[in-house]
């Protein structure tokens, strides 16, 4: 008889996504300080690895508009890591229909980077299949991230994973975008991403947000049943309600290479200031789009409104659109 609370599958590895998701509240606009401390700290905590932000076409997000992590040029990204001389590896993520893979994702060679993760809603598998090849082709660790799985149906998640189950992607992460899934549900999809990519070595991840407050919990339940990469993030940073707290997993697993003690002094000397200059976490608004599977858009702009309060208002509207 095993005891599995009290060990540990070395298999596991963690990403933290802090400047990547958490960019999405102040258009990546963080302070170079800011995004060393989160490497600096990620490279102590033993983290597996860190997503430093977006490949974006510039064509549709201009540059004076948004902060240098939105795009990731290589000149930005050696300004914090150097060459990155440590066992971190440094992930960007590129959206289908908003990325210019094909030119500003470099050859591995070129670039500091390590793992490109796609990410794509399922009517854009076939170019995300494309982006994947491509990245791969170039050299990098790549991962298919299907958002927003809570909107699509059954039958479209299966031909999505049947598509991305022949690509070179070694990870396919279970993504839920508007914080919305329970444990049965997250039990469900692990294990149905599990079967698909199985012949092709594939492993699953989850990525959590935390509209309804299951972020760690869901996280918690894709691991028990067998996905072998967890995205969080320091404090939860991140868009709306914010995703898994990387303090909380990382207290959870036992692997003795993870230390959580730098994670705390990053909590206490960067993310707690963070707090009086922008918002997320799971407040009522977020609750509610969480519980009704709706994107957080309207929860957000809510939050950012002088009515921000009106709970009911906010709910009366969204039944109505329902």
């Amino acid at each position: 008889m095993t005891a599995p609370w009290i060990t540990y599958r070395p298999q596991l590895k963690v990403l933290d996504c802090t400047i990547r998701d958490g960019g999405l509240i102040n258009d990546h606009a963080f302070e170079d300080g800011f995004v060393k401390a989160v490497y600096q700290t990620c490279v102590e905590a033993g983290v597996d690895y860190m997503e430093i932000g977006y490949k974006a076409c510039k064509k549709i997000f201009a540059r004076d508009k948004f902060g240098a992590w939105k795009f990731c040029d290589e000149d930005d990204i050696r300004r914090i890591v150097g060459e990155n001389d440590t066992s971190l590896k440094l992930s960007a993520m590129a959206d289908a229909g908003k990325s210019d893979w094909r030119t500003d994702i470099l050859p591995k060679q070129q670039s500091v980077l390590d793992v490109i993760r796609v990410a794509f809603y399922v009517n854009q598998v076939a170019e995300a299949v494309d982006m994947i090849k491509d990245a791969h082709d170039k050299g990098y660790e790549v991962t298919a991230n299907l958002m927003a799985v809570s909107r699509v149906q059954e039958a479209e998640i299966d031909q999505a994973l049947e598509l991305l189950a022949e690509t070179p992607a070694t990870t396919i992460v279970v993504v839920d975008s508007f914080g919305s899934l329970y444990a049965e549900q997250i039990e469900i999809l692990v294990k149905k991403y599990l079967s698909y990519g199985k012949a092709t070595g594939k492993e699953v991840g989850i990525h959590a947000h935390n509209n309804q407050q299951l972020a760690f919990a869901n996280t918690i339940e894709a691991i028990i049943h067998g996905a072998n990469r967890a995205d969080a993030s320091m404090a939860g940073l991140g868009r709306g309600a914010g995703n898994c707290p990387m303090e909380l997993l990382i207290g959870f697993l036992r692997n003795p290479k993870f230390k959580i003690r730098p994670i705390y002094e990053l909590l206490q000397d960067h993310l707690e200031p963070l707090r009086a200059k922008v918002e997320w976490g799971p407040y009522v608004q977020y609750n509610i789009t969480g519980q009704l599977n709706q994107h957080p858009r309207s929860a957000m702009a809510a939050r950012a409104g002088a009515d921000r309060d009106n709970y009911v208002d906010f709910y009366d509207k969204l039944i109505t659109e329902e």
